[in-house]
């Protein structure tokens, strides 16, 4: 008996008008060819501190400030180039001069040039201003550091003594250390460095308390990092902004406290040249010679409000929530202006 083999299906016929599509003849060394396009390009990402400048430079009122500042500090470091006397230069025919084309800020009672003397008393307080902020800066953000990091009984001895020194008030606290000191310069510096150590103190434990539990510091610590790596690699770098912004804010608060301690007589001492000790002097004058307390007082109020200006600029762009918004307003302008180039051409 023999077995019949089983039809298979029909062929397969196209239907009438349909076509299948072409297919490319393949080259006899394999598969078609094809275009060849360039890899795309990557701009490389511009550093963080680029990206902050730009963003600044993009707030008008922060960047006025800032060369403002720029200005301010330039003369204070060149000051014996730009003061055209000295501090205590004596004339007494020129004595309580108003302002004119040789004295642009006019003369105080003992004929000393008014302009010479803000310019060289900007040295002092800005110095003062400088020493006392870094002094607080560093002792103030080292212990929030280690009171942030470690927690339990380090955070409680550390705070619980900067709260005693915050309980204090600024001036008050102040003065009794240059009692204990002297008047000066340099023990004012020290002065107003205890006083704003315990305020960045607060600010860096806060910023570490919410940095220290992110996925990185957690990698960090599980590969065996030492504490002083992780502070300083990690923690640190990721808490700076709002210590950044308190720095700027601070310089504006300590310039204000030399002059008030210099015109309470505890700051810098006659003859040398401050801010706050020259409005003291023209306060006796001020219904005679009104010029010898506005400048310097003019000359605190711009330095105060610029630090101030400046500092709200950082906060913005070192927020990110207002980095981002900022960055992206930045680029759609950006592109905006490129498209309407590309369409004038």
């Amino acid at each position: 008996m023999s077995i019949q083999p089983t039809p298979g299906p029909p062929p397969y016929q196209e239907p009438d008008g349909e076509r299948r599509p072409e297919t490319p003849e393949e080259p006899p060394g394999g598969s078609p060819q094809r275009e060849s396009r360039p890899p795309p390009t990557l701009r490389p990402a511009r550093p963080r501190w680029q990206e902050t400048l730009s963003l600044l430079a993009h707030n008008p009122t922060a960047a006025i400030a800032s060369v403002v500042l720029l200005l301010i500090v330039v003369v204070a470091v060149f000051d014996d180039t730009f003061a055209s006397e000295g501090a205590n230069e004596i004339s007494v025919t020129d004595r309580l001069q108003p302002p004119s084309w040789e004295h642009p800020f006019g003369t105080d009672d003992l004929g000393r040039d008014i302009l010479s003397r803000v310019i060289l008393g900007a040295s002092v307080s800005l110095r003062v201003g400088f020493l006392a902020v870094g002094f607080a800066l560093v002792v103030g953000t080292l212990i929030g550091l280690l009171a942030g990091y470690y927690g339990k009984r380090v955070d409680d001895v550390l705070m619980r003594f900067m709260d005693m020194l915050f309980a204090f008030p600024a001036v008050l606290l102040a003065i009794a250390v240059l009692a204990v000191r002297g008047p000066g310069s340099g023990n004012t510096a020290l002065a107003i460095g205890i006083v704003y150590t315990p305020i960045f103190a607060r600010v860096t434990r806060a910023s570490v308390l919410g940095v220290r539990e992110e996925v990185y510091v957690r990698a960090s610590r599980s590969v065996g990092a030492s504490d002083w790596r992780i502070l300083t690699r990690h923690i640190l770098p990721n808490a700076a902004p709002p210590i950044i912004v308190q720095t700027s804010i601070s310089l504006a608060f300590a310039v204000l406290a030399e002059a008030a301690l210099s015109f309470l007589g505890l700051g810098t001492q006659p003859p040398n040249p401050s801010w706050g000790l020259m409005l003291a002097e023209g306060r006796g004058f001020i219904e005679l010679a009104w010029w010898l307390a506005f400048f310097p007082g003019m000359a605190i109020f711009l330095t105060v409000l610029c630090f101030n200006l400046l500092g709200d600029g950082l906060r913005d762009v070192l927020d990110p929530r207002q980095r981002t918004q900022m960055a992206g307003g930045s680029r759609a302008a950006g592109a905006a202006a490129a498209a309407e180039t590309g369409g004038n051409a």
